[in-house]
């Protein structure tokens, strides 16, 4: 039987410098090959420069950003009577937090030409003013569930 076993959360520690779950986990995500100081120096720089650029506190900048970002919802494939559905689906806010942090991260990587933290702060920036790649990403996703909002009604099987 599927969905018996339920894993337990790790529970993070907080980041160094602004004491916030939500950058620790921010970190632990954009970091590679377990190099986490230098994903906190990537992190805190631009986020930092988040902070000159809106002219707000670090932290409440970037929860702006992790907000704007977040999909209300997605859609998930559902095979019924030997069709496969696209159906449209509210998103868990954990989950909606990781999807927003990733397609932040990804938009960032994609960018050619700069640093990472110039990157990440760009992407950063742009999404704050609800123009960046990861809000796009966003849209599209929206789009999708919207399109197949007719099947809506499989959600619940």
């Amino acid at each position: 039987m599927r969905g018996k076993h339920k894993t337990k959360k790790k529970i993070l520690k907080p980041d160094v410098k602004y004491d916030s779950i939500l950058v620790s986990k921010f970190i632990n995500k954009l970091m590679r090959n377990g190099k986490k100081e230098s994903a906190c120096k990537i992190v805190y720089a631009s986020v930092d420069n988040l902070a000159q650029k809106t002219k707000k506190p670090a932290l409440d900048a970037f929860e702006i950003v992790i907000n704007n970002v977040k999909p209300l919802i997605e859609i998930k494939s559902k095979r019924i009577g030997g069709a496969t559905y696209q159906v449209p689906v509210e998103v868990p806010s954990e989950r909606a937090e990781t999807l927003a942090m990733r397609w932040i991260i990804e938009a960032a990587r994609n960018k050619k030409g700069k640093s990472m933290a110039d990157k990440l702060s760009d992407e950063l920036f742009s999404d704050y003013n609800k123009d960046g790649s990861a809000m796009k990403k966003r849209a599209n996703v929206h789009k999708m569930a919207e399109a197949n909002k007719a099947f809506a009604h499989f959600a619940r099987f």
